[in-house]
């Protein structure tokens, strides 16, 4: 029995002993983790620093470049003499420029005026328009006749009297029907010996 019990009672030890052991190796690693998550931001931030301040050195790298080179191939004008000449026609222009201004003022103010009339004017009309009641149009029968006189005025007459036309060409048929005559009664006539003879007679 003494054997036993002092058996169980190790065994129980190591058991603690274990679980305390891997207790401690699971808090060592959480440990680790949260170190190695706050070292990747702390890393972040210096690449981040870094690369920033190669940024501008960039910048202001390209920046001299660009005055160097202006310096070596646009260098300062030196005249000396030229300067008061310079001066006296940059106010020249000067002036000239305020007058041009002036006039465009003078020019944009006679428009808003004008637009302001137009606008007053149109207004007018509408007034007009809406005090006087258009008149109602109606139908009216023109004959031929009327429509030219309407159109081409008293000076041209013109008639467009269709049936007088017609009846004159009747006329006109009639007057070559009775010219020509009945033509089988013209052919019997030249026909045979008596026909022949009145030709000979009217060829003698």
């Amino acid at each position: 029995m003494g054997m036993s019990s002092h058996h169980t009672v190790q065994k129980g030890a190591w058991f603690c002993v274990q679980r305390d052991s891997s207790k401690k190796s699971a808090a060592g690693k959480m440990a680790e983790k949260m170190m190695s998550l706050s070292r990747k931001n702390h890393l972040k931030s210096l690449l981040l620093q870094i690369g920033k301040e190669l940024l501008e050195e960039e910048a202001r790298e390209a920046k001299e470049e660009k005055i160097r080179y202006m310096k070596e191939n646009c260098p300062d004008l030196s005249l000396p003499q030229c300067t008061p000449d310079i001066q006296e026609l940059c106010r020249q222009l000067h002036k000239q420029i305020d007058l041009v201004d002036e006039e465009r003022y003078d020019v944009e103010m006679k428009v808003k005026k004008c637009n302001k009339e137009i606008d007053d004017l149109k207004m007018k009309v509408q007034d007009l328009n809406g005090r006087f009641k258009k008149p109602t149009l109606r139908r009216v029968r023109m004959s031929a006749d009327a429509m030219l006189a309407a159109l081409l005025g008293s000076k041209h007459k013109v008639s467009l009297d269709l049936r007088a036309n017609l009846k004159q060409v009747k006329k006109e048929l009639k007057e070559e029907e009775k010219q020509t005559g009945d033509w089988r009664k013209n052919i019997e006539d030249k026909a045979g010996m008596d026909g022949r003879k009145k030709i000979f007679e009217k060829e003698a």
